[in-house]
């Protein structure tokens, strides 16, 4: 029985696959030990999303081979998919598998390690550069994986659909995931149905660009389908039962319209939490990025969400230092972020990635320009993120309890709200894992956690 450790890099949509792949090779008899031990397959789950992703992906290949030499080394995903003569001349990485054959991962390693053992013809025809085998066709169709448990207990992300067809100048995705793929309604239905039957409280919908779920790639040419993302929502909240929560991931700005946000307030079990991304507050700044609205278009989504739900949390991301960005932009930026008002902002100094336009741009910023741009916004995210969480004392709210924590010496459960704010209480001899139950928030427990008592 062949051991194998996993090791995930990036993005939900990436924590997904890695958990299909474990299902899958567990289903099949292989052993699965953590990273940190001696294991005879390693399997990286790769990202590529900044120069630097590129860099953690290498180092973690390169570890699990000091790990253990004699082991197969599995490059997987992203950075393999974008950089495919580094993986050729990487010695660590023993096979290269790309985005769409990572449902195959079984059927893959058992032929590599029949091939490697009999040393046949056939895989020397496929072996590029006396170590590592390629198997990166262009994604043009949705890989169908399904999960029937999840590393968390109580909360699982759903892959709805990969790809992407925006082309932000900045960003390299597209070539490494494909154009816009939708996964079969259907098939989401049974996949939540069953982890809901299993006891999951709230799934997560994720994916690439989750806003484009309905458009599919077919015979050479773009069509949408029946079902919209809202229509989806829709569904899932009508049609599947013992669900407590239902999460939204990373939403396009564009996608909220006053009829959308409408219904999605309509729905109950649906969290008031929005990520809507931004990237910049100036519309100089987003032209350049190429994305595909203005902060005004960005802000009238806000306020339907606003106007559709009593106490939305809208959380954001932000890029500093984009080629060509002068104090004025900035200072453009920064009154925006002050206007909305954001729950959380996840603030990114802007890393040149090769491949991009946005890399061959004139006007690179220094880092120390970046960095002081930077300091200034996660000084105005911590303010903001501190008046949304003081505004719940005295209030009540539902929380999904997920495990127990120790905090300066004391044991409390910690859980959510719908709108992601983090509470705990003090622990019992009640095991309250994956329940939900009422909470009064009382004050600051740490700076990013209140404290209360069940009512």
């Amino acid at each position: 029985m062949k051991s194998v450790a996993f090791h995930n890099l990036g993005c939900k949509v990436n924590s997904y696959e890695l958990d299909a792949m474990q299902q899958i090779l567990q289903e099949k008899g292989y052993r699965i030990v953590p990273f940190d031990q001696i294991a005879d397959i390693y399997i990286i789950n790769t990202c590529t999303v900044t120069n630097i992703a590129d860099r953690k992906s290498r180092q973690m290949l390169h570890r699990a081979k000091q790990k253990n030499p004699q082991a197969v080394v599995v490059a997987v995903g992203c950075y393999v998919q974008t950089d495919r003569e580094g993986a050729v001349l990487d010695d660590s990485i023993d096979l290269a598998v790309g985005n769409n054959r990572k449902k195959d991962i079984a059927q893959i390693l058992e032929e590599f390690l029949g091939n490697r053992a009999g040393n046949t013809a056939e895989q020397a025809d496929k072996t590029l550069g006396n170590t590592t085998i390629l198997d990166l066709d262009k994604p043009c169709v949705y890989e169908e994986m399904t999960l029937n448990r999840t590393a968390e207990h109580t909360r699982a992300y759903i892959k709805i659909q990969d790809g992407c067809n925006q082309f932000c100048s900045y960003c390299v995705i597209p070539y490494a995931r494909g154009r816009v793929r939708s996964r079969r309604e259907e098939d989401i239905l049974a996949e939540i149905r069953g982890l809901a039957a299993k006891g999951y409280k709230e799934i997560v919908l994720t994916g690439i660009h989750i806003s484009s779920y309905g458009i599919d790639f077919e015979d050479g040419a773009y069509y949408r389908g029946e079902s919209r993302l809202i229509d989806l929502v829709e569904h899932i909240h009508d049609q599947v039962e013992g669900l407590a929560r239902i999460r939204l991931g990373s939403l396009e700005p564009r996608i909220i319209t006053e009829e959308t946000a409408g219904r999605l307030g309509a729905l109950p079990r649906l969290c008031p939490h929005f990520h809507l991304s931004l990237q910049s507050g100036c519309d100089e700044t987003l032209k350049r990025m190429n994305r595909q609205y203005t902060t005004g278009q960005y802000l009238q989504g806000v306020q339907y969400l606003r106007q559709a739900f009593s106490h939305p949390a809208i959380t954001t991301d932000v890029i500093v230092g984009f080629p060509g960005e002068t104090e004025e932009e900035f200072a453009c930026t920064k009154a925006f972020l002050e206007r909305v008002g954001f729950f959380e902002m996840h603030i990114f100094k802007y890393s040149r990635r090769a491949g991009t336009r946005a890399d061959r741009m004139p006007g690179q910023l220094t880092e120390r320009v970046k960095a002081l741009r930077s300091d200034e916004l996660f000084a105005l995210e911590a303010k903001q993120s501190e008046a949304f969480r003081r505004d719940y004392i005295g209030r009540q709210a539902e929380i999904l309890w997920e495990d127990r924590r120790e905090i300066a010496g004391k044991s409390y459960w910690l859980g959510h709200t719908g709108d992601y704010v983090k509470l705990a209480i003090p622990s019992g001899e009640d095991d309250l894992s994956n329940t939900v139950t009422r909470v009064l928030a009382e004050r600051f427990l740490t700076e990013d956690i209140l404290l209360g008592n069940r009512v």
